[in-house]
């Protein structure tokens, strides 16, 4: 589903990311891991159509992609935020946020849609006409996946999408987007600090230093310490419990 060969982002005279290149097949989940700096979200970025200056090969479902993104590619593929309340309008209700994808898409029947939506999301739709400062840190970051999902995507890209919400918040969100990977066969990429959180999530994972990639392995990988570098099994030493990480279900 996604191809990324010798990626390479620049701003300025600064090297970002180097020659980076990996394959995440349909319906798996990738994660791209590392310290702040690392790279690892201007990858994400890069890949989103967000970072303008970049060279090397992209491919979304086989198509390759160059440096301005289509209306289709933002069918296929959607960005959750780190800050669920810093990526909604303070402004906009729920009901706004989730009906304007649809609008933009030219996709009919908003109003059971957004329903919908918010139903799988496990949103009460008493929240449907609340604004962002309503709602708890948890439902927020549940309407910025829903508003993700509405148009139908085939990958989500996510960027550090519970590090800013409590611990067991956190739990309930990835369990959550562990849940509707497999319910509509989506196709994840992770990027994340805490190894802990993205092992719950992903299966293969990709870890970057100085805008390169220094190791790839598996969940199992770490949960072993079958780790090659001394820098993975540093960020693996600063992570919480990787044996039996976020075991909260998603209600």
């Amino acid at each position: 589903m996604i191809e990324i060969e010798h990626l390479n982002v620049h701003f300025d005279r600064f090297h970002a990311v180097k020659d980076v290149s990996f394959t995440v097949g349909k319906g798996e989940a990738f994660g791209l891991v590392g310290e702040s700096g690392s790279g690892k979200s201007t990858v994400l970025r890069a890949l989103a159509g967000l970072n303008g200056v970049r060279d090397g090969v992209v491919r979304i479902d086989g198509r390759a992609e160059g440096a301005k993104r289509s209306k289709a590619f933002y069918r296929d593929v959607q960005m959750v935020f780190q800050d669920p309340y810093g990526s909604l309008h303070p402004r906009q209700t729920v009901d706004r946020a989730l009906s304007e994808p649809l609008a933009i898409h030219g996709i009919k029947e908003v109003d059971s849609r957004v329903a919908r939506a918010m139903s799988e999301v496990s949103l009460p739709l008493s929240a449907r006409y609340r604004y962002p400062h309503q709602l708890s840190g948890g439902q927020r970051q549940r309407v910025a996946i829903a508003r993700a999902l509405i148009a139908g995507p085939k990958v989500l890209l996510l960027d550090e999408p519970t590090s800013a919400l409590d611990v067991s918040i956190q739990a309930e969100v990835l369990n959550l987007l562990g849940d509707l990977r497999a319910s509509f066969g989506l196709t994840y990429i992770m990027v994340g600090h805490n190894l802990a959180a993205v092992a719950h999530l992903c299966d293969q994972i990709a870890v970057m230093q100085s805008g390169e990639i220094v190791e790839c392995l598996s969940a199992a990988d770490l949960r072993e310490r079958r780790i090659e570098t001394s820098y993975t099994r540093r960020l693996r030493d600063l992570s919480d419990d990787i044996e039996d990480p976020f075991t909260t279900s998603a209600n």
